[in-house]
């Protein structure tokens, strides 16, 4: 099964286009251990998603003990949900090799988050595993996104990335990172690039758009809340306050979706 295959069955299981960010903080965190904390997160979000996504930052500031972790989230993770890695990996081919290897072949995930930078031949590495997802950073969600993306003459810098990634699609397994806090940004990619999956962070703690993300982003639409459910509260009751708070979340992407038609 390809990865688009598989995230359009979980997102049609649950009637969800919600991304839940797996990303531990323990600065942020309830009193709890931090191997069972994600776990509890997993188990009582598990049916209002559409994919996970670790960033891999958190796990390896805390070193080995960040990695021991990491197995514990993805093992439990259930195998009909695509997992995503959040890495922004991007280097010279014979590098780009070994950072698939090691995230598709050792860790098992579903996919990956890309860097452009280096054009090309730093992302076929990862294209080239033809069932895995590869997201190309095009528009980003933080402040300096400006600094370089929106450059050009012709059209500005994301744009040239759009149109290179669906040129490099050729496994029909390219998607594109547009931030929901770009709103004109996210409509332009998507009429550029309408049927290549979004992953859309930015919405919740970012403060992005919601509505502007799930209109644009479509069915293949991903749309990433991590904090705003993580630490909906830092007590005892941390499980099911996250719970409501992805359900609610979920609940008002559908709205958003279906207007008065209901779902």
């Amino acid at each position: 099964m390809s990865f688009v295959e598989k995230l359009l069955q979980a997102s049609q299981k649950n009637n969800s286009l919600l991304c839940v960010g797996l990303d531990p903080d323990p600065e942020l965190m309830p009193p709890v251990k931090l191997v069972d904390f994600l776990p509890e997160i997993i188990e009582v979000t598990s049916d209002l998603v559409c994919a996970y996504k670790p960033n891999l930052a958190f796990y390896e500031a805390l070193g080995l003990e960040g990695l021991a972790v990491l197995k514990e989230v993805l093992e439990h993770i259930p195998a009909e949900i695509p997992i995503i890695a959040d890495a922004k990996r991007g280097d010279i081919g014979n590098s780009s090799r070994k950072y698939a290897q090691a995230l598709f072949d050792r860790f098992g995930f579903d996919a990956v988050t890309v860097s452009p930078y280096l054009g090309e031949d730093s992302l076929r590495p990862f294209i080239d595993y033809a069932d895995k997802g590869v997201f190309i950073l095009c528009y980003t969600s933080n402040p300096g996104a400006s600094d370089f993306q929106t450059f050009g003459e012709q059209f500005p810098l994301f744009e040239l990335v759009a149109r290179k990634a669906k040129g490099w699609n050729t496994h029909e397994n390219v998607g594109l990172v547009v931030g929901a806090t770009q709103i004109e940004g996210l409509k332009r990619v998507r009429e550029l690039c309408p049927e290549m999956p979004l992953l859309i962070p930015g919405v919740g703690a970012q403060q992005g758009d919601l509505g502007s993300a799930v209109r644009y982003g479509g069915e293949k639409a991903i749309i990433s809340s991590s904090r705003q459910i993580l630490y909906a509260s830092r007590d005892s009751d941390f499980a099911s306050a996250a719970r409501r708070e992805a359900l609610r979340l979920r609940d008002e992407m559908n709205r958003i979706r279906y207007g008065d038609k209901g779902w």
